[in-house]
């Protein structure tokens, strides 16, 4: 199948600003579906609330738009009842860390068969600009004239903390390195989570003078720098790119179908 075979075209154009960084999102990921050949009738998407979460509008895939923060929850519960099907979830900084925060590190945790895309713009876009979770000190936004005092959540330390059995970082300017980070997140055995730094030139851009989108994306270039690299090692205060979980745990799916064997054998005897 073809990149376009995966889109619902009757709904473009989409609604997200110019220059926003989701829509570059999006090509990494149907580009990684692609490339992986999957059927779009074993996708099922599931989305929360925010820019983000208009993504499942897009695709041809089963989708679910569901309640802020709760993404996640709707997810597992669809892969509790269909283990053989892909789940696919887009998030926001509030629909993963902040009011989906408790859902996220107890998905990690239980390590079931999810990819959780997370699409940091460090912003809450469609409401108007609010600081989120992601933002961290000293931005500016509609709910801090005078600065933001928070410090930020690292979604890399969260998500190996919490248990996540793969973890990778990526941006919108790396979109080839994204498109192979999503493969493989989606082809792990696990819960996998690809953050991905995205651009909102509207609200975060222009109240923190990052400039407009072609800007921020070199920023992401400039600010960035693969793990293991010179550039990083040289730089630690860079931003690391790159896979740094991977591993093999026992998933949550295939461990409650042993509970429930084991009970049926009990049952028997």
């Amino acid at each position: 199948m073809a990149v376009k075979d995966y889109l619902r075209e009757r709904f473009f154009p989409h609604m997200w600003c110019p220059g926003c960084g989701h829509g570059t999102v999006l090509n990494a990921l149907l580009r990684a579906v692609e490339e992986l050949q999957l059927n779009k009738n074993d996708i099922v998407m599931t989305s929360g609330i925010g820019c983000s979460a208009r993504i499942s509008g897009y695709v041809d895939f089963h989708s679910l738009h569901t309640l802020h923060g709760r993404a996640l929850a709707f997810a597992t519960g669809v892969k509790l009842s269909k283990p053989d099907l892909k789940l696919l979830v887009p998030m926001g900084d509030g629909d993963a860390l902040a009011i989906g925060g408790n859902h996220f590190i107890h998905a990690c945790r239980r390590n079931i068969d999810i990819t959780a895309i997370i699409m940091n713009n460090r912003i809450y876009g469609m409401t108007g600009g609010q600081f989120s979770p992601l933002s961290g000190p000293d931005k500016k936004a509609t709910t801090a004239p005078y600065l933001t005092i928070d410090a930020e959540f690292d979604i890399v330390e969260v998500s190996k903390a919490a248990g996540a059995t793969f973890v990778a970082r990526s941006t919108t300017y790396h979109v080839k390195e994204a498109t192979e980070m999503l493969k493989k997140a989606i082809s792990h055995k696990g819960f996998s989570v690809v953050e991905i730094l995205s651009q909102c030139p509207t609200h975060y851009g222009r109240k923190n003078r990052e400039g407009d989108a072609v800007q921020m994306m070199t920023g992401y270039r400039d600010n960035t720098a693969k793990l293991g690299s010179k550039a990083l090692a040289d730089n630690p205060s860079l931003i690391p790119r790159g896979i740094f979980v991977d591993q093999a745990r026992p998933e949550y799916c295939q461990e409650y179908d042993n509970i429930i064997a084991k009970a049926s054998r009990n049952r028997a005897a």
